[in-house]
């Protein structure tokens, strides 16, 4: 009869081994892995497993092939820092597939990779036509690095001419209902600013399932309550108006006046503020 006790604590003392083994070999175990890390976190786990449920196997074997089958991967990744050569036999090279538009067939054979392989990979990247590809290599891990053709690429601010301050990452501010207050002071904002915005979209705290304030200091909300509908935040929009207006004034008040001094000044400043709006739409807009 099996001994329910034992399989228990032999199984417990195998995966607390094993969390602390993974952990020590570090985070490309769960990541996408090379062969040799694909075939090590096999074995590890194999061996977790023999020695959870083989009663008849002495314990301290299955833990002395736990230890050695983690002793040496740990040897191979400090070597592999240090030696590129050693880094190409155990993880593997990359293979560049798509060189300016053009499959590269010898070196898909070489990786044993057919035409159908290649056209799921680039489906992923959302890329379509082969030809749009300027460079595509086949990482060691199996995935699939794409460059596009310039003319293919999406514009970006930079592209444009326009410089946006970096973002920062939203903050969530209230969570399962309740209200995170380490995030709001490092907004530099109170609770009393946030029910202030709650009760302008008309909702409840108890009924909001997670909210975020972004890098423009505008607060979103996720509810229990799916079918209510939220308004959009509108804050960047209506500044951007009111700027737009306040531009119009001044160059209204240019043609109006006659002072030429003063309508002077307000053509200058008609024309500052139109530079300014047009270095802020690209945000404003958003």
């Amino acid at each position: 009869m099996l001994n329910w006790g034992e399989i228990v604590l032999r199984s417990l003392g195998a995966v607390v081994m094993l969390f602390l083994l993974t952990r020590i070999l570090g985070k490309k175990q769960i990541s996408q892995l090379t062969f040799f890390e694909y075939i090590t976190g096999i074995t590890l786990g194999e061996l977790a497993g023999f020695i959870s449920t083989d009663m008849e196997a002495h314990y301290m074997n299955g833990v002395i092939a736990l230890l050695v089958w983690f002793t040496f991967p740990l040897l191979m990744e400090l070597l592999t820092l240090k030696s590129k050569k050693l880094r190409d036999l155990f993880e593997g090279k990359s293979t560049v597939v798509i060189k300016e538009g053009k499959i590269l067939e010898n070196n898909l054979k070489k990786e044993r990779y057919t035409s159908d392989d290649l056209l799921e990979q680039l489906r992923t990247k959302n890329v379509f036509n082969v030809a749009d590809v300027e460079f595509a290599l086949l990482e060691a891990s199996g995935d699939l690095s794409v460059l596009l053709k310039k003319d293919r690429q999406p514009v970006t601010p930079a592209d444009l001419g326009l410089k946006l301050d970096p973002g920062k990452e939203s903050q969530a501010v209230i969570m399962d209902g309740k209200i995170l207050d380490e995030p709001l002071s490092v907004l530099g904002l109170s609770r009393e600013w946030l029910q202030t915005e709650l009760e302008k979209i008309g909702v409840i705290r108890e009924n909001v399932f997670l909210g975020q304030v972004n890098s423009f200091g505008e607060l979103t909300v996720d509810l229990y309550d799916d079918k209510i509908k939220l308004p959009q935040p509108q804050q960047r929009k209506l500044l951007l108006a009111t700027l737009k207006k306040c531009e119009a004034d001044l160059a209204l008040f240019g043609l109006s006046s006659k002072d030429k001094e003063a309508q002077k000044m307000y053509e200058q400043s008609s024309k500052q503020l139109e530079e300014v709006i047009g270095k802020l739409s690209a945000i404003l807009k958003q």
